[in-house]
């Protein structure tokens, strides 16, 4: 079984292991070989649907890893839409142990997302007429980072970078390990240089004397204003007058999202997105 993590179906291959293992012995024990019977996916809380792409996937990969028929889904709602209370997200219809062997990783997996993808689409609309963008983080669960990022995007805020690699961000670690901000950014530029690679620089600073700092070091593309007062986040996207890119992190919650984004900053970036979101209540019951 391959393991690249950012290959979904490897993802879910190895959740269906983790679940399964050597055999789901409550249905092997009670529910006939051949017998075919259908499920409803039930919403039970308001919210975001996020995951139903993801959950046909499953089925799909439940099928062939186990050697069952392909299962019929009929979709009723999808990923993005505003749910209420009693309402069906899709049937589903095929050999009751494939549908039995899915269930709880369909749920599990479609309820994490719902979740983020609703505080996600709570946080965005607070800005929605702003020339801000809401991002997340790398606060994310391991070995789910996929579907949470999916899920943020779902409900509308912006992924940043998925990992280490697909950027260099130099946070206040690597600023005091370095050796301070100029040796942390032209040690950035080395690095690029000598690997022949392209990524954007973004490097944190944590009050206005760093922001001008890195003002005259330059050699980067983003600015990342810490903890910043809203006093200071004015003050510094006034010193940085377009230059480069400006992000704000540090506290961001529903009830400081607003002030922070008029401010001028470029972007906002908020762990809460996925590390705060409630799961959305679901079911997936047989009829």
């Amino acid at each position: 079984m391959e393991t690249d993590p950012h290959e979904l179906r490897n993802l879910l291959r190895l959740a269906l292991l983790e679940d399964i293992g050597d055999g789901d012995h409550s249905s092997l024990a009670s529910v006939p070989e051949n017998a075919t019977k259908r499920a409803k996916l039930l919403v039970k809380q308001d919210g975001v649907l996020a995951g139903v792409d993801v959950a046909q996937i499953i089925f799909d990969e439940t099928a062939k890893y186990y050697n069952y028929p392909l299962p019929k889904i009929n979709v009723l709602r999808f990923d993005g839409s505003v749910v209420s209370t009693g309402d069906i997200v899709f049937t589903v219809e095929g050999n009751a142990r494939l549908i039995l062997k899915a269930e709880r990783l369909v749920l599990n997996i479609m309820q994490r997302m719902s979740g983020i993808a609703t505080y996600a689409r709570e946080m965005s609309d607070l800005i929605k007429d702003l020339p801000v963008k809401l991002l997340d983080t790398r606060k994310t669960t391991p070995n789910f980072r996929l579907f949470e990022k999916m899920a943020v995007k779902i409900g509308g805020a912006v992924n940043h970078r998925m990992g280490l690699y697909d950027m260099i961000m130099l946070k206040d670690n690597h600023v005091d390990y370095a050796g301070g901000i100029e040796a942390a950014i032209t040690g950035a530029q080395k690095y690029l240089k000598e690997t022949g690679r392209k990524l954007k620089i973004e490097i944190e600073t944590r009050n206005i004397t760093e922001v001008d700092e890195v003002l005259r070091v330059g050699q980067v593309d983003i600015i990342m204003l810490d903890n910043f007062s809203l006093d200071d986040l004015r003050e510094a996207v006034k010193k940085i007058a377009g230059r480069y890119e400006t992000e704000a992190s540090g506290n961001i919650t529903e009830k400081t999202l607003r002030a922070v984004a008029e401010t001028g900053v470029d972007g906002i970036s908020s762990g809460a997105l996925t590390h705060q979101a409630r799961s959305l209540d679901l079911s997936l019951k047989a009829f």
